[in-house]
C-alpha cells in the first residue's frame, strides 16, 4: 500500500558480544509472560540489545561498528508511590579489542528512571534520569558531577522516594554506600506519570535485582524492592503486539531532504503507545555519539538491523530515501504478515530546493544534483 503526502499537506506541519542469529527472539509463543513479576521488556528495549531468557538481565549486540552504539532497555512496571528500590550489577566489560585505542569510555552503563514514553537513551530528555559509571549524573542531556565511577562487578542501587513531600526524590548507592540524592523532581511536574527502572549501556552485560533474589547489599530502610510491590500499586508499560499482523513497518520513500524524517518522528510522537522503532541514520546517530553515520550505514549495518528487526514483534518506521523499486522490495520481504505500508513524501521543487539547502548547511550532507536526478526518474 502507498500512500502519498506532500509535506504542505502532512498529518504534521514542517514547523511546529554475538552474531547476528544469537540476538533473534526467542519463539515467544512458547513463552507464558508472568503479568505479575518485574522484568525487563523485549519490546521496550534497543534492537541490539539482547534481553536473556530469564528476562533479568542482558547485554549489546557489540561485533564490529556495533559497538559504537549504546544500547538501552527499560522495565515493565513503573511506580507513583512508595519508597522503592532495585539493583544492577555489571556482570562483564566485554572485550571490543577492534575499537580504536583512543575511543573514550568503551564501557559504560548508565542507569536509573524514567516515564514509559521516553526514549531508550537514558538520561537526556525531560523525566529521564541517569547515574553513568563516568561519575556524571544526566537528566535532559543536562551532565553533572555526582558520585563516583564504577565498572565491572560493582553493584548500584537506585532507590526513588515518594514521601518526600510534594517531591520525587531519586538516590543511588555503590556496592552498599550510599551516594546521596541525584535528583529532585515535583510530583505536580509528573502529573501521575510512574516512573520505570531503565539501563542504558555500552559494551557491557548486566543484571538487575527487583527482588527476584536476595540482596546484593540491603537497602535502606523504608525501601521494597519494585518486584515485592503488589501489582494494584504499580503501573504496567506499553505491551508489544501479540501478533506479527498486529505490527506494522511503514517505509518512508523520498528524495534526500524532502521531510521524511521529519514526518517519521512527529508520527512516532504521535502514537507513543505503538513504541514505533524509527531505523534510519539519525536515530542510529543518537546511539552512537560518534561522526561515523555514513560509513556505518555503507558497510550493511542498515540491512543487518532489518535483518533483526524482522524477528522481532515490534512496530516500525524505516526511514531513508527508498527511492528503487528493487530496494523496496528487498527491505519489505522479511516482514511478511506485518502491516506493510509505503508512505511517499512529495515535496514542491520550490519546497525540496529549501529544505535541501537548510540539510546542507544544518548538517553539511549535500548530494549531488545528477544521483537527485536519478532519484526522481525512479520516482517517476
Amino acid at each position: 500500500m502507498i500512500c502519498a503526502y506532500s509535506p504542505h499537506n502532512l498529518l504534521y506541519s514542517n514547523k511546529g558480544r554475538v552474531q547476528i542469529a544469537a540476538i533473534m527472539d526467542i519463539d515467544v509463543k512458547k513463552l507464558k509472560v508472568n503479568e505479575l513479576k518485574e522484568e525487563l521488556q523485549r519490546h521496550n528495549c534497543d534492537l541490539h540489545f539482547k534481553v536473556s531468557r530469564n528476562r533479568y538481565s542482558g547485554y549489546p549486540l557489540t561485533i564490529e561498528g556495533f559497538a559504537y552504539l549504546w544500547a538501552g532497555a527499560r522495565a515493565s512496571h513503573g511506580v507513583t508511590k512508595g519508597r522503592v528500590c532495585y539493583e544492577m550489577k555489571i556482570n562483564e566489560e566485554i572485550s571490543v579489542k577492534h575499537l580504536p585505542s583512543n575511543e573514550p569510555d568503551p564501557h559504560v552503563v548508565r542507569v536509573g528512571w524514567s516515564l514509559n514514553h521516553c526514549s531508550t537513551q537514558l538520561g537526556e530528555e525531560p523525566f529521564s534520569f541517569g547515574y553513568g559509571g563516568t561519575g556524571k549524573k544526566s537528566s535532559d542531556c543536562k551532565f553533572a558531577d555526582y558520585g563516583e565511577r564504577f565498572g565491572e562487578n560493582d553493584v548500584i542501587g537506585c532507590y526513588i522516594d515518594f514521601e518526600s513531600g510534594d517531591e520525587v526524590e531519586m538516590s543511588y548507592s555503590k556496592n552498599g554506600v550510599s551516594l546521596g540524592v541525584a535528583f529532585r523532581t515535583t510530583k505536580e511536574a509528573l502529573a501521575g506519570r510512574a516512573l520505570f527502572p531503565h539501563v542504558l549501556v555500552k559494551n557491557c552485560a548486566v543484571e538487575f535485582n527487583f527482588g527476584q533474589k536476595e540482596p546484593y547489599f540491603p537497602p535502606p530502610e523504608g525501601y521494597t524492592y519494585i518486584d515485592k510491590i503488589n501489582l494494584e500499586d504499580k503501573i504496567r508499560g506499553t505491551k508489544g503486539p501479540d501478533s506479527k499482523a498486529e505490527c506494522e513497518i511503514l517505509l518512508m520513500v523520498g528524495l534526500p531532504a524532502c521531510g521524511k524524517t521529519t514526518w517519521a518522528m512527529k508520527h512516532a510522537e504521535a502514537y507513543p503507545e505503538k513504541k514505533y522503532n524509527v531505523l534510519g541514520t539519525n536515530a542510529i546517530m543518537d546511539k552512537m555519539k560518534v561522526i561515523l553515520n555514513e560509513l556505518f550505514w555503507s558497510l550493511g549495518y542498515s540491512d543487518r538491523l532489518i535483518e533483526i528487526a524482522a524477528r522481532k514483534r515490534r512496530n516500525y518506521i524505516l526511514d531513508q530515501t527508498n527511492v528503487y523499486g528493487s530496494a523496496r522490495r528487498r527491505k519489505m520481504r522479511p516482514f511478511e504478515g506485518f502491516q506493510r505500508k509505503a508512505i511517499v513524501i512529495c515535496p514542491t521543487d520550490e519546497d525540496l530546493k529549501e529544505r535541501t539547502l537548510k540539510q546542507t548547511n544544518e548538517q553539511g550532507k549535500d548530494v549531488p544534483d545528477h544521483a537527485v536526478l536519478e532519484m526522481k526518474e525512479s520516482l517517476g
